[in-house]
């Protein structure tokens, strides 16, 4: 088999080891299908036609380049409906929901748009420009809540992305397109700042982990910050294992994303009888492996499979770099400890994804295949492999002679969940 690296793919070769993906899903629609069925069966709103007026100022929120949803698929067929309900291309305007990232290129925001590109206007958000934000007051859990102006000044917020496993909100998609999307750097760092436990206590918060909202701290800061801005329909994909569209789900903003998080649950969680002693685990390919915030992700789910103190091999090419400029400075505490005082001291979500990444570097052997230099990587816990067949002959006359694995062809989506058989 091949498994996808950046832009490219890399022939994987392990006899025996158990072949982790999503179940297979029949008789698929055209994706055009699939996103007008939905437009016209929403679950908890009307239909657009019955909440939009003629002349309305419309925001179309979508994600950045680094989360792909297609959404050079849905947004056309989101302006033809609102086009026929007689609002023209000019009342209408996408707003890329980039929180904390960089900006985007000309040519990713082609790629966002398809066919949008030069009829639509398009705007990045900018988190760190007090012009571009209107404060909404405070949430009842105590957040900050500032978001971008021109999603406050519209008639009609339309929220757009993708639904997939998300490492400490439970689930992407949903609330995430607002917060963090389009709101402050403030409004981020305060909504996720709940996946410590209090100082008392110390520690992740246990239910702030993927796959999980019922009781996730994260999860309900974001939604709560998310429901200020009061949007009016939310359009969430759930994406195949090729990125082809394989369900659309429409509508209120908790509800549609909630009956989105199911279906993701029931495609993307896959069996695992036991922990292995190795995983190969590829992210999927770009866009999850474009930077390191990105490909972690697939560390983290992939990780599960593991047995402690197993070894995991990394394919994540990362050809934009860590994807934030300060995120490689919180490798200077390499004591997890001391690690986690000085997040609590000045907390930044890029770096409690550096302290994750470094506490599972600490629980497992990680030969990691990218760009990054020996280093870097070095600095990361983990170990440099130029290839996936050198990372083989440094791992396997290490491993037990009758070792199990798992091959994990798409990291990025993939959540192994350990299930002993059952004994009667």
């Amino acid at each position: 088999m091949v498994l996808k690296y950046g832009s490219t793919s890399v022939p994987c070769r392990l006899p025996g080891g158990q072949l982790l993906q999503m179940k297979q899903i029949t008789a698929l629609q055209p994706a055009h299908q699939l996103v007008n069925e939905a437009l016209q069966h929403p679950i908890g709103t009307p239909p657009l036609p019955g909440m939009v007026n003629a002349g309305d100022k419309v925001v179309i929120v979508t994600s950045d380049i680094t989360r792909y949803s297609a959404s050079e698929v849905y947004l056309p067929l989101v302006v033809d409906e609102l086009n026929r309900c007689s609002i023209a291309d000019e009342n209408i305007s996408i707003l890329i929901a980039l929180g904390i990232h960089r900006g985007q290129t000309a040519e990713e925001h082609r790629k966002i748009l398809g066919p949008l590109y030069g009829r639509i206007a398009v705007y990045d958000h900018d988190c760190d420009d007090p012009e571009q934000l209107v404060d909404l007051g405070i949430t009842d859990g105590g957040i900050p809540v500032q978001i971008n102006r021109r999603v406050m000044a519209a008639d009609r917020v339309i929220v757009t992305g993708t639904i997939g496993f998300h490492y400490f909100a439970g689930f992407g998609g949903g609330r995430k397109g607002l917060v963090p999307g389009v709101a402050s750097r403030e409004t981020c760092m305060a909504s996720h700042f709940a996946v410590f436990n209090p100082p008392e206590i110390g520690g992740k918060h246990p239910s702030a982990v993927t796959g999980v909202l019922a009781g996730n701290p994260v999860h309900r800061n974001l939604l709560q910050a998310a429901q200020r801005v009061e949007p009016d329909f939310l359009l969430n994909t759930v994406l195949g294992p090729n990125k082809e569209i394989v369900a659309v789900f429409c509508g209120e903003l908790e509800q549609a994303h909630l009956a989105g998080c199911e279906l993701v649950r029931s495609l993307y969680s896959v069996p695992v009888t036991a922990a292995a002693d190795l995983a190969i685990i590829s992210c999927g390919g770009e866009p999850k492996d474009i930077n390191f915030i990105q490909a972690q992700k697939a560390l983290d789910y992939g990780c599960r499979a593991v047995k402690p103190g197993g070894t995991i091999i990394f394919l994540a090419a990362c050809r934009d770099g860590f994807g934030y400029p300060t995120f490689f400075d919180w490798f200077r505490y390499q004591d997890l400890d001391q690690f986690e005082a000085a997040l609590r001291a000045n907390y930044q979500i890029n770096g409690q994804t550096a302290h994750a990444v470094l506490a599972r570097a600490r629980r497992f052997r990680i030969l990691l295949i990218s760009e990054f230099n020996s280093e870097q990587t070095a600095a990361m816990g983990m170990e440099k492999s130029a290839d996936l067949q050198t990372a083989l002959a440094q791992v396997l006359p290490t491993l037990p002679s009758n070792f199990s694995s798992v091959i994990i062809p798409d990291g990025g989506t993939i959540l192994p969940v350990v299930t002993p058989p059952t004994t009667t």
